[in-house]
């Protein structure tokens, strides 16, 4: 069986919002069209606690975009996005979700970040995605969503690792740097992984 995994598509990574990925409501409406073409749907949510501390005003003296050491991993830090119970964690309204039967939120823990849908980035905690996903039989999953460059590829990356057949739908993705983007897709490609280019 084949699953669809709807990465991410919150307001603050949508035009306006905090955090926002270029051209990133195009995806919305191919999310919505290629539901219908998986036995199951589920999707992911950022929900970070106020003060995370993966963000740039949790330090003082940086800025967004700057790297440190978080806990013993580089981290990137970001503008204030995704809080919790806030609009910008929302998922879009325009997004059908009438198909999603779970939702599984991360980047909860305070003191360490989570793109993947599946673990945080030190592997230290998982989600449930792995066990949900096999306690319904799912073999494969597709990905989509936001950002293509952090939150799908990595959710794509430990996917495969997990053992499931992985392809990321190409023309339901948006990255928030290109050029990481087909950096970091050759090593998707280069594990196994395969673009659906529908």
């Amino acid at each position: 069986m084949r699953a669809l995994i709807i990465i991410d598509v919150q307001y603050d990574f949508l035009p306006g919002g905090a955090l926002a990925v270029p051209n990133g409501d195009e995806v919305i409406k191919v999310i919505n069209r290629v539901q219908q073409d998986y036995d199951l749907v589920v999707a992911t949510q950022d929900w970070h606690p106020v003060g995370h501390e993966s963000f740039a005003s949790a330090h003082t003296g940086t800025k967004p975009f700057e790297t440190i050491d978080l806990a013993g991993l580089e981290q990137v830090l970001w503008p204030d996005h995704c809080v919790q119970g806030t609009d910008g964690a929302q998922l879009s309204n325009q997004l059908d979700t009438r198909r999603i039967e779970a939702i599984f939120r991360k980047g909860m823990e305070p003191t360490i970040d989570s793109y993947s849908g599946f673990f945080d980035n030190g592997k230290r905690k998982n989600t449930g995605l792995a066990g949900y996903l096999r306690d319904r039989g799912v073999t494969a999953v597709s990905l989509c969503g936001l950002a293509a460059d952090y939150c799908v590829h990595f959710t794509a990356m430990d996917a495969l690792q997990l053992g499931f057949g992985t392809d990321i739908i190409e023309d339901a993705v948006r990255a928030i740097d290109e050029r990481a983007y087909t950096t970091k897709k050759a090593a998707f490609l280069q594990l196994g992984g395969k673009l659906n280019g529908l």
